[in-house]
């Protein structure tokens, strides 16, 4: 094979390896970051359920308070 050959099979297999290098980088900041979207799910849910179990406020409801006396 002519030189030039060569120098142009060492750069494509050298663009190879960093674009290997690259996706398995990506891959396993994808991998983290789905950890902890689904830590980040099951606290919000843990979170719903709680204020789910919470006693109704003793407030009333703007809906259900009198008008004040300037009305």
């Amino acid at each position: 094979m002519s030189q030039q050959l060569n120098d142009r099979i060492e750069t494509l297999e050298s663009r190879l390896a960093f674009a290997e290098y690259t996706v398995e980088q990506l891959n396993d900041e994808v991998t983290t970051q789905g950890r902890e979207l689904d830590r980040l799910k099951h606290q919000i849910q843990l979170l719903v359920d709680k204020l789910q179990g919470v006693q109704p406020s003793q407030i009333a409801s703007m809906a259900e308070e009198t008008p004040p006396p300037h009305y």
